[in-house]
């Protein structure tokens, strides 16, 4: 009897060891168990900062782990590749940038350290910041169209200011004068802060920007929006005409997404993604967006992937018409 009572304790042992074992193992490995971090490659307050820490609040809520957001600003982007290249491929670690990263910067720059379709995994698109053709009030357009007459009627006697040589700012007006023919002078700035007030004061005739540097000067009379250089007309300005109405096709919207390095677990990507594209429907999430000039998109993998592509072809093209040469 003592062996009979001994061997079935041992049996009850040993079938409880075996439900108790995976209940360890999947409380262990339930994803995510610690906090997940953010790289963003600029410094805090530009438009991929921006972005990252209004998503990071609400993905931390929805997560029940605390998301942080770190940033690495430095060598065009290479630092924050770097980051992300020496983590753990665990899904704790994303970068966070703008499509320039890939577009802009290897066209521009030799031996960055770090390619696109070798080292990152697209995991959401999060959110566009299209910018705004605007004029001064000295300038006699009121839309695109009027413009578009004025630069052909007069060329070489416009000038635009921009953001500074490579810029999307810049390139977006390059792309613009290629498909249409026209000459307009470049007057090159240090940043929006320089370029919108020398629009203001009448040192160039238009630019491009995004609408919270511009907004209070158009209220004022002070400037009008002709045209975005988005794919289509945002929400922001609704009556504001998409230059891709007169030229298909033309998208030059800077975009903003979540990206892992090579390696990732596909289980990690999709739960970001997922959670990600909820949260860019939350309509406080949208009216937080909006007022920074941002709309939200929260698109998976595949849809980023395809930006990304099709952003590269254009800023390629644009670059080449703008006859910047890698350095």
């Amino acid at each position: 009897m003592k062996q009979r009572r001994f061997i079935l304790l041992g049996t009850a042992a040993a079938m409880a060891g075996s439900f108790m074992l995976p209940m360890s193992a999947h409380a262990q490995g339930a994803y995510p168990n610690r906090p997940i971090k953010f790289v963003v490659p600029y410094s805090p307050g530009g438009l991929p900062d921006t972005v990252a820490r209004i998503f990071a609040q609400r993905l931390g809520d929805k997560l029940g782990q605390s998301v942080v957001v770190d940033n690495r600003p430095g060598a065009n982007g290479v630092v924050a590749a770097q980051v992300l290249a020496t983590a753990p491929k665990d899904g704790y670690t994303f970068l966070v940038t703008d499509g320039s990263m890939f577009s802009i910067n290897p066209a521009i720059y030799k031996n960055l350290g770090y390619d696109y379709k070798r080292d990152f995994m697209p995991v959401s698109l999060a959110a566009r910041a299209p910018l705004y053709l605007a004029a001064n009030d000295k300038v006699p357009v009121n839309n695109l169209q009027e413009f578009i007459a004025l630069a052909k009627a007069k060329p070489g006697t416009l000038n635009y200011g921009s953001s500074g040589i490579g810029s999307t700012h810049h390139l977006t007006m390059e792309a613009l004068k290629a498909a249409l023919g026209l000459q307009i002078t470049h007057v090159p700035f240090r940043g929006s802060g320089q370029s919108v007030p020398a629009l203001i004061g009448g040192q160039v005739d238009v630019l491009f920007s995004a609408l919270p540097s511009l907004a209070g000067f158009v209220k004022a009379g002070q400037a009008r929006l002709l045209a975005t250089n988005a794919a289509n007309r945002s929400s922001q300005e609704p009556n504001v005409q998409a230059i891709a109405e007169i030229i298909p096709g033309f998208d030059f919207a800077p975009i903003v997404g979540v990206l892992a390095a090579t390696g990732t677990p596909a289980s990690a990507i999709e739960r970001i993604s997922t959670e990600m594209a909820q949260i860019a429907k939350m309509p406080e999430v949208m009216q937080t967006l909006n007022k920074a000039g941002i709309d939200p998109i929260g698109g998976g993998p595949s849809d980023y992937n395809n930006a990304i592509l099709s952003e590269n072809e254009r800023l390629a093209k644009a670059i080449a018409a703008a006859g910047i040469k890698a350095e």
